[in-house]
């Protein structure tokens, strides 16, 4: 490797990392809550008293509420399976493409 591919390299981890760690020194003392906490209290703050229509699956199978690590796990999983379909759903385009494009090759 280079000096120039080490400089280029080095440099990019430098930008990924102010990437990870810049949000979390601008927004010191922030709160991070889930889209449907904030749907929640917008709902509550325009119509007054508000009620879920339905109760997690999850939830009523273990009597309580999700802890809020389990809850961070599921949606990871769900979106590593969902991007293992795409990635495979991708690669079997880009093989298909490959094969015809040899076949085309042979019986030209």
């Amino acid at each position: 490797m280079s000096g120039k591919n080490k400089k280029l390299i080095a440099g990019l981890l430098v930008i990924v990392l102010l990437l990870i760690v810049g949000p979390f020194l601008a927004l010191k003392g922030a709160e991070f809550g889930g889209s449907d906490d904030a749907g929640s209290v917008m709902v509550e703050e325009i119509a007054g008293e508000y009620e879920p229509w339905f109760t997690p699956v999850l939830e009523i199978l273990i009597n309580g509420e999700l802890p809020g690590e389990i809850e961070s796990l599921l949606f990871c999983v769900q979106t590593g399976i969902g991007v293992g379909i795409l990635a495979f759903c991708m690669g079997r385009l880009v093989e298909r493409k490959k094969w015809t494009d040899r076949e085309n090759k042979m019986t030209a």
